[in-house]
Formats: C-alpha cells, structure tokens, sequence
C-alpha cells in the first residue's frame, strides 16, 4: 500500500472536521468516504473496503475503538484513531488493537499527513512481519514432520540420509512437497500401528 491514491474512511460526529479532513485529502487525490457515527462507519467500511480509516474516539452509536476492532475483523488497515482529549485510558484501549496512530483534535494538515504516512509504514511493516512469521512457522511444522518421518523410515532400516534422500525424491517424482510426503508416512505408520 503506498500513499499514492487512497481510499480513506473518516469517522468523525462533527461535521466540520469531516469537512476540513475530506478537503485536504481530497485535494492530495484520495478518495474519502465519510460516517458521522460508528455504525454508519462500518457500513462504509464493509461497502468501499478503505485502504485506511481515521476514527474519532467518541461517536454516537459505537465509539471509535469499538469501530476500530469491527473494521480490523472484517479486513486488516491502518487505523489512526482522532480524539479531542487526550486520556490516558482512551490511549491504553487504543494500544490493545493494532491501532497506527492517535491524532488530537484539531488535526493541522502536516500532522495528518505525516502520521499516515507513519502509519501506513507501520503497518504495512507488521503485515511483512506477520508473513514471515507464517511463512517460518510453516517451514518449521514442515522440517518437524520430515523428521519424524524420518525417523519412522530409519526405525525400518533407511539411514538418516537415505531416509532423507527417500522422502526428497519421492515428492520430486509426485511433484509435490517434502512435507506431503513426510505426513504420508506417518499416516502410513500410524494405521500400521
């Protein structure tokens, strides 16, 4: 996600801010959409599926946190949350979801740009990490059952390597994973016995 053209959600119950965020966003070539409640936010959100959203705290309906965690659940994006006040649990709440930035009312247009930018940098950090992780975590689940598997092909006599070597050029000639094949064999085992 870059910073480029933008699908920007704003949530905001006063009017007048709606109105100075949507001039300077627009004016920078970003698509806005805007709710003057929580619930109509959520709407929006699901609808034009936003590439960020900025969210004041405090809507009627559903406040700004709650918005956060719905829109979050539906699909991933940066979140700034926009408050008049500066409250120290209003923070903490906001730190518990995978909240990009906090912005005090009245917003000035430099502040507002460099803290989405901030926050889409952030977040699309975190989306990097977490792909890594999956992808480490998958990789690990992968080499552990290779080794039990091989494991099992050497209690039948294969040595390490050639129980390795096994494994490796049966799923070439399947054209399928090493992984695969390695859960075959433990199935095969189990049913076994």
């Amino acid at each position: 996600m870059s910073n480029n053209h933008l699908r920007v959600l704003i949530a905001d119950d006063e009017s007048i801010i709606r109105m100075g965020l949507r001039a300077i966003l627009t004016e920078l070539g970003h698509t806005v959409y805007s709710a003057a409640d929580g619930v109509e936010a959520v709407t929006l959100a699901h609808r034009e599926q936003p590439d960020i959203a900025l969210l004041d705290v405090r809507m009627p309906f559903r406040d700004g946190l709650e918005v956060a965690a719905e829109i979050l659940k539906q699909r991933p994006i940066p979140i700034i949350i926009l408050t008049a006040y500066n409250e120290k649990a209003l923070l903490d709440r906001a730190t518990e979801l995978p909240v990009q930035g906090y912005l005090i009312k009245p917003v000035k247009r430099d502040d507002l740009l460099s803290t989405m930018r901030v926050a889409i940098a952030t977040f699309n950090e975190r989306r990097n990490l977490s792909a890594k992780v999956d992808e480490l975590e998958e990789k690990l689940t992968a080499r552990k059952l290779i080794e039990r598997a091989k494991g099992i092909l050497m209690k039948g006599g294969m040595g390490e390597e050639e129980a390795y070597h096994h494994i490796q050029m049966t799923a070439r000639s399947r054209r399928t994973t090493m992984s695969k094949v390695a859960q075959e064999i433990i199935d095969r085992a189990m049913k076994e016995g």
